[in-house]
């Protein structure tokens, strides 16, 4: 977690669907924060992303919990779209075309893994994602975790 000056360390609670609460820590930076709206779609984002970790757990291929996540959304009534393409431009011109894993109401972006432990280089690739397409908010969420609260992270892209 950060330390800025200003920083405000965050206890976010988000249930799932049989009732368990889970603490979800955040840092805050207000002047930085994305509105109210957004951050309640994120949470209820991550409360679907715990409900499919609770079921099936870690050690399987981020397909099955890209499917799965996709499957929680729906029941859930939360509109999403899946394998977003991204173009990539340099100068004006296209050089390539990235893929979002999901995008959330249009508004938030959610990378999905399962790894032994998140990179410095997936934080990256999803602030990249986030200054290409001028969003706010992205959450990554590694599924090969034990709790998937540690598995949580929330990034902000910054003006």
């Amino acid at each position: 977690m950060s330390n800025w000056p200003g920083d405000e360390q965050l206890g976010l609670e988000v249930t799932d669907k049989e009732g368990v609460t889970h603490q979800v820590k955040s840092t805050k930076r207000e002047k930085d924060e994305p509105g109210n709206e957004l951050d309640r779609l994120a949470y209820r984002v991550i409360g679907a992303a715990i409900e499919v970790h609770r079921i099936l757990g870690p050690g399987l291929l981020e397909s099955a919990y890209e499917e799965s996540l996709c499957v929680e959304l729906t029941l859930r009534g939360i509109r999403f779209a899946r394998q977003v393409p991204l173009s990539i431009e340099y100068k004006h011109h296209g050089i390539g075309e990235a893929r979002l894993d999901l995008l959330v109401g249009e508004s938030l972006i959610v990378e999905l893994k399962a790894v032994e432990s998140i990179a410095p280089i997936h934080v990256a690739q999803l602030l990249s994602y986030l200054r290409i397409t001028r969003l706010r908010l992205g959450l990554l969420f590694n599924f090969n975790v034990y709790e998937l609260r540690r598995g949580i992270h929330r990034i902000v892209n910054t003006p």
